[in-house]
């Protein structure tokens, strides 16, 4: 099945008749801009609603690839949980296809048309990462650099070669530091990201499409994101 969104704006005309509006997040230039065999979810962002998310997911088939639909205004506080939801729904289907793989829809503003995020992999933590980091320290031969995001304002980047080397940078500036950081250490390095859970979701996608650009030998992502 293909589908296709020609919007970035979203309208979508629920059962009962009322019409939804979703905003894409917007990111400079993404790498992914086409899929096929795709069944979509709505995130909208809804005042009326108790965390303020209306999840529409009516028409998800889980051998597709899916495509996540958020609306840029939502905080990781409200979008994570229902995120994490689906994750686990595709996941635990008795009809899955292991090649099939999940996204976040975008608006790509250097071609001003769609593009996509992959977030297959990733595992959202409701909680610190200080135990996982102890882990990973103790049983890998690499290095871990903490991303703490408190704010687009305040980032901070935070290794553990001593107590005075850390950065505090912003989202327009976190590419071109976290860039000369790792390679002035020349060591091999793992990237967590920690975030507060209050920012919003247009800011998270920023973050995550500046940091999947990056291209430096022995550097790494872990796949789980602490969010909290």
């Amino acid at each position: 099945m293909k589908y296709f969104i020609y919007l970035f704006t979203i309208s979508f005309m629920l059962s009962c008749g009322n019409e939804r509006e979703l905003q894409l997040p917007q990111i400079e230039k993404a790498d992914i801009t086409k899929i096929q065999d795709v069944s979509v979810a709505y995130l909208f962002y809804d005042e009326t609603q108790p965390d303020s998310v209306l999840l529409n997911r009516k028409n998800l088939i889980s051998t597709t690839n899916w495509l996540i639909n958020v609306d840029k205004r939502l905080t990781l506080k409200q979008a994570i949980p229902h995120i994490k939801y689906l994750q686990e729904k595709k996941q635990n289907s008795s009809h899955k296809n292991e090649k099939a793989k999940n996204y976040f829809t975008c608006h790509d503003l250097s071609k001003n048309n769609l593009g996509f995020l992959e977030f297959t992999n990733i595992a959202f933590h409701k909680e610190s990462f200080g135990n996982y980091f102890a882990k990973v320290s103790r049983l890998e031969s690499i290095m871990t650099l903490n991303v703490m995001v408190k704010s687009s304002n305040k980032i901070i980047m935070l290794g553990p070669w001593d107590d005075s080397n850390f950065k505090t940078t912003d989202i327009l500036n976190l590419h071109g530091d976290l860039n000369d950081l790792v390679k002035s250490k020349k060591l091999n390095i793992k990237v967590i990201l920690d975030i507060d859970d209050n920012i919003s979701f247009q800011d998270y996608i920023t973050i995550k499409s500046q940091l999947s650009k990056l291209n430096i030998e022995n550097l790494s992502f872990s796949k789980d994101e602490f969010i909290y």
